[in-house]
C-alpha cells in the first residue's frame, strides 16, 4: 500500500538529522580555518614585536675604519636577529646601498648585543644625511647624521 504516516515522520527525521550533521560539519571545518589562521597572524604578530633594533651612534662624531663609516647597530628586541645583506636592507637619503656596499661584522645578534655595520665611504659624501635601515618583518630604524 503506501507509507504510512509514521513511515514519512521517520523519512523526513533521517534527512534533517543528515543535514544538520553536515551543516555542523561546515561550521567546525570554518572555525577551524579561522582558528587556525588567527594563530598564525598572532604568531606573526609577535614575532615583528620581538624583532626590534636601534642605530646608537653619535650623530656628529660617525668613526670610519679603513674606507668604510662605522655605524653601531644594537639588538633591542626579545629575538635573535640574522645580521646579513640578505637580511637588511640599506638606504641612504632615500637611495637603496648595494649589497656590496655595506657589510656586518657579525652574522647574529642576541639580545642587547651590537655589531658595526660598515658602509662604503664612496656611498655618503659630506653633509646632513638620513641613513634608514629595514630589516625582518619589516621593521626599520632610521638614524640623521652628520659627515
Amino acid at each position: 500500500m503506501g507509507f504510512s504516516l509514521t513511515g514519512a515522520h521517520v523519512v523526513f527525521f533521517i534527512a534533517a538529522i543528515i543535514v544538520s550533521g553536515a551543516v555542523s560539519g561546515i561550521f567546525i571545518g570554518i572555525t577551524l580555518n579561522v582558528s587556525t589562521s588567527l594563530t598564525e597572524r598572532g604568531e606573526r604578530l609577535q614575532e615583528q614585536l620581538d624583532t626590534d633594533f636601534a642605530i646608537i651612534n653619535d650623530p656628529d662624531n660617525i668613526p670610519s675604519e679603513d674606507l668604510d663609516y662605522v655605524f653601531y647597530f644594537k639588538n633591542i628586541g626579545s629575538r635573535e636577529i640574522a645580521s646579513s645583506n640578505d637580511t637588511f636592507q640599506v638606504f641612504i637619503d632615500g637611495d637603496i646601498v648595494a649589497y656590496a656596499k655595506y657589510n656586518f661584522s657579525n652574522d647574529t645578534l642576541q639580545p642587547s648585543e651590537y655589531t658595526k655595520l660598515y658602509i662604503a665611504q664612496s656611498e655618503i659624501a659630506e653633509g646632513d644625511h638620513t641613513l634608514r635601515i629595514v630589516g625582518p618583518q619589516a621593521v626599520e630604524d632610521e638614524f640623521t647624521f652628520e659627515i
